[in-house]
C-alpha cells in the first residue's frame, strides 16, 4: 500500500469517520495516522533514522522527512540523526549545536505487516484518546447521581452503561440483596473517578451516605436553593437511616419540608432506596440536645457529655433501654455516627448503681486516709468533695458550711489531708528516683511527684525524653480505625491532664532544652492569630 494521491483524500476522511464514531478530536486522528505512517517508515529506512512524517490536514498529503540534528563530536552517537559540526557544513550555512537539518524522503510503499502495524498504533491512540475524553467528562461529576443502563452483572458487580463508557457498582455498594437485569435503569451515585492503566475507572454507590443526601436535593427545592442544609447523614443501607437537617429560614421547618405534603418528598427517596426507614432529625449545635434528638423515637432522661473524650453518657428509662439501643443495636449506631460520638446507654437504675458506688467508694478513701468514721466522711462526699486535694487546698469556709464541722475540727481535717499527701508524694519521688528518674524530670515545673512516678514506669525517666513525648501519649486521645474509635491511654490521662496542657508541657520542655526558640514560636502564633482573623472576616 503506497501513501499515492488516490488515496490522499482517504486518510482525512478516515480520520474524520473515527473521530466521529469515537466522539473525539479529528487532529488526535491524524496524530496517530503520522505516527503510523512513521514508524513504516523507520521499518523501511532503517530505526535508528529520525522519520517524521506530517499530513497536510486540508489535502491529506503525507510528507516524510529525515530528521538529522546537530551535537557536540564527543556526543555523537546516532550517526543516521545527528551529524557534527564539520559534518553539517555540507548542508547547511553556519551550523550550531541544537539546529537540525530537514530533508524529504520518498514515500514508502506499505506491506502488509507494516499496514498491520500502523493500524495497530492508530487503534491503540484512539483508545488512548477516547480513555482521556471519558476521564475528563466525568472527574468533574463525582459526587453526584447519575441515571445509567445495566448491561451485564460479573460477579456480583454489575457493568453499568453511562453514555461514555463503562462504570462498575460493587457488590458492597449495592442496597442489600438488589439484582438488576439487563437494560434496567438504576439511579446511582458518582463516589470516584481514577484514571488506571486500563483506563478511567467510574466507581458507582447506592449505599454512601451522600446519595440519600443527594437524592433529598433533588426533590426538597428548599436543600438545592440553600435555605435548608443537611448537616450530617448516617445509613443502615436498604434497613433505616437519619438525616439532620437545619433551616437558615425561620419560617421554614426542615423536618416538614424534607417530609413534604403527606409525606410526599421523603417517600420518593424511601422508593429509591429500597423502603429505607428515614428519620429526619433536627439538628442543634449544642451535641446533648442534637443526641437527644438523633435517638428519637426513644425518650431520654439525661446526658453526660464528656467533650474531651468525645464520649457521652445517655440515661433512659428502663421501658425506653430497648427503643433506644434498637434492633441489634441499630438505633444507638447510627445515632453515634450521626453525632461522631461514643454512646453510652444506660437504664436510670444502673445509673443510680454506678452513682451509688461511686459514693461507697470516695467514702471509704476519705475514711480510710483521715482518720474519719462512716458518717462523717459520707457529709463530706454529699457536700461534694471528691479528693483529698478538695479537701487539703480548699477555702476553709467551705468546710465550714458541713454541719457539726467547726474551725478547728476544718483545720484538723485539712492539716490530716495535707500530712497524708506529702507522704504520698514522697513515696512517689523515691520510688521514682529507684526507677532511675533524673532530677531535671523531677524539678521540672508542672509535674507532680505521682506524674513523674507514672513517667518513670513509662520508661520516661529525663527532661529529654519528657520532650520527646507526643501530646497524646501523655494525655491520651482516640483513634478512628476503619470508622471504629479506639480509645489511646496517655500516661498522665488518671491525672486528668488535658491535650493541651500536655503540648504547653512538652513545648516548655523542649524551650528549657534549647530545642525550640521561643521568639520563633511567638512570631508562628501570631501569624496564626492573624491567618485565623483574616479567614474569620472573609467568612464574614
Amino acid at each position: 500500500m503506497a501513501i499515492t494521491s488516490a488515496n490522499q483524500l482517504e486518510l482525512l476522511q478516515t480520520a474524520e469517520a473515527v473521530a466521529r464514531e469515537k466522539m473525539i478530536d479529528p487532529g488526535l486522528v491524524v496524530e496517530a495516522m503520522e505516527e503510523s505512517l512513521a514508524r513504516a517508515a523507520k521499518s523501511r529506512y532503517g530505526a535508528e533514522m529520525d522519520i517524521r512524517v506530517s499530513i497536510d490536514r486540508k489535502t491529506g498529503k503525507a510528507t516524510f522527512t529525515r530528521v538529522r540534528t546537530v551535537v557536540e563530536e564527543e556526543e555523537l552517537e546516532n550517526y543516521q540523526a545527528e551529524f557534527t559540526v564539520e559534518q553539517a557544513k555540507q548542508y547547511m550555512e553556519n551550523p550550531a549545536v541544537g539546529d537540525t537539518f530537514v530533508e524529504e524522503v520518498p514515500p514508502v510503499e506499505m506491506g502488509r505487516i507494516a499496514a498491520q502495524s500502523a493500524k495497530q498504533v492508530i487503534l491503540q491512540k484512539v483508545r488512548e484518546a477516547e480513555r482521556d475524553r471519558q476521564y475528563e467528562e466525568f472527574k468533574d461529576r463525582a459526587g453526584t447521581i447519575i441515571n445509567a443502563l445495566v448491561k451485564r452483572e460479573e460477579y456480583g458487580n454489575v457493568i453499568v452503561d453511562v453514555g461514555a463508557g463503562e462504570a462498575i457498582l460493587r457488590r458492597n455498594e449495592k442496597i442489600g440483596r438488589e439484582s438488576y437485569r439487563p437494560n434496567d435503569r438504576i439511579r446511582c451515585y458518582i463516589k470516584d473517578v481514577r484514571r488506571e492503566q486500563r483506563g478511567p475507572q467510574i466507581f458507582l454507590s447506592r449505599t454512601a451516605p451522600e446519595f440519600m443526601a443527594e437524592l433529598f436535593k433533588m426533590e426538597v427545592p428548599e436543600i438545592y436553593d440553600g435555605i435548608i442544609e443537611i448537616k450530617a447523614v448516617a445509613r443502615d443501607p436498604g434497613s433505616r437511616a437519619k438525616i439532620a437537617v437545619i433551616s437558615y429560614d425561620g419560617s421554614i421547618d426542615p423536618v416538614g419540608a424534607c417530609v413534604g405534603m403527606r409525606g410526599s418528598r421523603v417517600q420518593a427517596v424511601v422508593n429509591e432506596l429500597q423502603g429505607e426507614k428515614i428519620d429526619i432529625i433536627p439538628w442543634n449545635e449544642d451535641q446533648p440536645t442534637f443526641l437527644v434528638n438523633a435517638l428519637q423515637p426513644a425518650e431520654v432522661s439525661k446526658v453526660v457529655l464528656d467533650e474531651e473524650a468525645g464520649k457521652i453518657e445517655v440515661v433512659v428509662p428502663e421501658e425506653q433501654l430497648s427503643l433506644a439501643i434498637g434492633r441489634r443495636g441499630q438505633n444507638v449506631r447510627l445515632a453515634s455516627q450521626l453525632t461522631n460520638l461514643d454512646i453510652d446507654i444506660m437504664t436510670e437504675a444502673e445509673e443510680s448503681a454506678r452513682r451509688q458506688a461511686e459514693f461507697e467508694q470516695r467514702t471509704k478513701l476519705f475514711m480510710d486516709t483521715l482518720d474519719l468514721d462512716e458518717f462523717f466522711a459520707q457529709l463530706l462526699v454529699s457536700e461534694g468533695f471528691t479528693n483529698l486535694e478538695e479537701v487539703a487546698y480548699v477555702e476553709l469556709d467551705e468546710l465550714l458550711v458541713i454541719d457539726g464541722v467547726d474551725e478547728s475540727t476544718a483545720e484538723e481535717l485539712q492539716a490530716r489531708a495535707r500530712d497524708v499527701l506529702e507522704a504520698q508524694a514522697k513515696a512517689a519521688l523515691d520510688n521514682a528516683r529507684s526507677m532511675g528518674a533524673e532530677d531535671s524530670l523531677i524539678e521540672f515545673d508542672g509535674l507532680t511527684p505521682q506524674m513523674v512516678e507514672a513517667l518513670a514506669k513509662d520508661d520516661v525517666k529525663t527532661l529529654e525524653d519528657f520532650a520527646t513525648c507526643a501530646d497524646w501519649e501523655l494525655a491520651g486521645g482516640w483513634t478512628t480505625v476503619d470508622g471504629e474509635r479506639h480509645k489511646d491511654d496517655g500516661v498522665l490521662e488518671p491525672f486528668d491532664v488535658s491535650l493541651e496542657e500536655a503540648q504547653q508541657l512538652v513545648m516548655t520542655a523542649r524551650i528549657l532544652l534549647g530545642w525550640v526558640d521561643p521568639a520563633e514560636l511567638e512570631a508562628e502564633e501570631a501569624a496564626d492569630e492573624d491567618g485565623e482573623e483574616a479567614t474569620e472576616e472573609a467568612e464574614a
